[in-house]
């Protein structure tokens, strides 16, 4: 199978296949990284900008270090340092990086759909680093990778998801990917964080923590997105760490092989207690070094294989 998508901006838009060639190509560019010259020139010549609206250190320094493993050039931009704090609009931003003819550009953006957006308008290649609540692929793809490596498969597992769903990127592309990889998911928060209609996607919906948990596969948490919320959707961080908070004694509802994952930045003591976090089931580390070598075969996928410059 070749791989002819031009741009990776949500995994509604991946094929199972496709989601499977990612993954399994991420497998070998982890090897990359385990050598002692932790490079090779795949990617030589190619460019690959990194424009950053919003705060990030793991996926942009991801992506920093996947592009020059694979020897590409790499360049930053960030909002506070672009034009935009002028009053260019993103649209003019992005017909001035296409004149200098990059190869790839990831984006991270406050607005949905912001990616998309300039999929339609360069030739280069658009990889969605996160725009706003909307979907954040390469993480789900990270996480799924973290999962088949530690299970072996994702098809048949449960995996509950706890926190703010409402404002997570990341609990939406992992409920699309998960659930269209064969998986059964299971989201939990309070009520004023979960959307309405979400059951939609083919999801179970609870609002108790201890019934989430429940048998669970893979417990993935989230923190509390203060920065995207209107207004406090719960009274304190005590009574949500005791409602909803990840500790020893609440996980041992789990399977016994249970992982423990968190896309970071963590709340230590909110959403997860630091001996869950740091524990013999959390694999959160292994989703950090899988976030490189995912990135790493997206890279190559979109502009180091055959695809041509005008294939959707």
């Amino acid at each position: 199978m070749e791989f002819r998508r031009k741009d990776i901006l949500d995994m509604a838009s991946l094929s199972g296949d496709e989601i499977r060639m990612i993954l399994d190509t991420a497998v070998g560019m982890k090897e990359i990284s385990t050598r002692p010259i932790k490079k090779v020139p795949t990617l030589r010549g190619k460019t690959v900008v990194m424009f950053f609206y919003e705060p990030s250190t793991r996926t942009r320094t991801s992506f920093d270090v996947a592009a020059k493993r694979l020897s590409a050039d790499s360049l930053s931009i960030s909002k506070s340092t672009s034009s935009i704090v002028k009053g260019e609009t993103l649209l003019d931003t992005a017909k001035n990086l296409e004149a200098m003819k990059p190869d790839v550009l990831v984006i991270r953006h406050s607005s949905a759909g912001a990616p998309h957006l300039l999929a339609r308008r360069m030739k280069a290649s658009v990889i969605n680093a996160g725009d706003g609540m909307h979907a954040h692929p390469t993480q789900a793809l990270l996480d799924m990778m973290t999962i088949r490596e530690k299970k072996g498969h994702l098809e048949g597992l449960r995996l509950a998801i706890i926190g703010d769903i409402a404002h997570s990127r990341v609990a939406r592309s992992n409920v699309v990917g998960f659930t269209k990889m064969g998986g059964h998911v299971v989201l939990c928060g309070p009520p004023t964080m979960i959307p309405a209609g979400i059951e939609s996607l083919g999801v179970e919906v609870t609002h108790d923590a201890d019934r989430a948990v429940e048998g669970a596969d893979v417990v993935m948490m989230l923190r509390i997105q203060k920065e995207r919320q209107q207004s406090h959707l719960f009274s304190s961080e005590r009574e949500y760490a005791r409602e909803y908070g990840m500790n020893a004694e609440r996980l041992s509802r789990a399977s016994a092989d249970v992982l423990i994952m968190h896309p970071g930045p963590m709340n230590r003591g909110v959403e997860i207690a630091p001996d869950v976090a740091d524990g013999p089931f959390s694999i959160i580390l292994d989703q950090v070094t899988n976030g490189v070598a995912v990135r790493m075969a997206i890279l190559y996928l979109v502009a180091g294989g055959v695809r041509h410059a005008d294939t959707d």
